[in-house]
């Protein structure tokens, strides 16, 4: 006997009712789920100052970060153009320069001519930047009593990172590099050259100017930076880098 027509005559409000509700919690998820992605993958340059780093709540200032417009002369730009062998020849010989640079932990303490590292600088200050803001400080250390100094704070950092914040993964990776906390390099070493990032700039009337993308800038200039040292000095030339985290008593 067949009972789904009494059974849809006599119900058929509340099924309807049902559905509507149904129907209308569907819509409302969707619309919620649309409005959600909408706001992970909007970009909001004035918010997401830098995609790695801390920021305090954004201080936006009018007229845009220093007024270069206003104050730099326009320097005209006119590329050299090289032929296809030309760009060959010279894409080998850039190669051949950089494959020969190696990071290490072992230096002379042969003196390098300071002028040499400070137009070594000059080379990293060309590096792209957000906003052209240029968000970097490079310091130049050549006392020895002051690279000790340094050295003690950055192995005090290096030790609580072996024994405390890095994985058990990380450290073994490193065991093949027979590298530790411990940094003699930094004492010898002819120079310290430190970076340091600016989170914000300071105006020509003393206001709080946004950076942007501090850390990936910075990042790239020290990359041009080591392209310069080993294309410039070349025999030879190594460098390592050392990342001291926190290491706030080198500020």
């Amino acid at each position: 006997m067949d009972f789904s027509a009494p059974f849809l005559t006599k119900y058929w409000p509340h099924l309807l009712i049902a559905l509507i509700g149904y129907l209308s919690l569907k819509f409302l998820a969707q619309r919620l789920s649309g409005k959600e992605r909408r706001r992970r993958f909007s970009y909001d340059p004035a918010r997401q100052l830098d995609l790695d780093d801390d920021h305090e709540e954004d201080q936006e200032v009018a007229g845009g970060p220093l007024g270069l417009e206003e104050t730099t002369e326009h320097i005209p730009y006119r590329p050299k153009r090289y032929t296809e062998k030309e760009m060959l020849q010279r894409s080998v010989e850039f190669y051949r320069l950089m494959d020969q640079r190696r990071t290490v932990r072992f230096f002379s303490d042969d003196p390098v001519p300071l002028g040499v590292v400070q137009t070594l600088i000059k080379t990293a200050g060309t590096s792209p930047s957000g906003a052209h803001t240029q968000p970097w400080t490079y310091v130049v250390v050549q006392d020895f009593s002051l690279k000790h100094q340094i050295r003690e704070i950055v192995e005090a950092e290096e030790e609580i990172n072996y024994r405390k914040r890095m994985s058990a993964t990380w450290v073994k990776d490193l065991e093949k590099f027979r590298t530790t906390w411990e940094k003699p390099y930094l004492d010898i070493a002819p120079y310290l050259i430190m970076v340091f990032k600016q989170t914000y700039g300071i105006g020509p009337n003393g206001e709080r100017l946004n950076h942007y993308y501090s850390e990936i800038s910075i990042s790239i200039s020290v990359g041009i930076l080591l392209a310069a040292i080993q294309v410039t000095i070349n025999l030879g030339t190594t460098q390592v880098t050392v990342t001291p985290a926190p290491a706030v008593a080198i500020h």
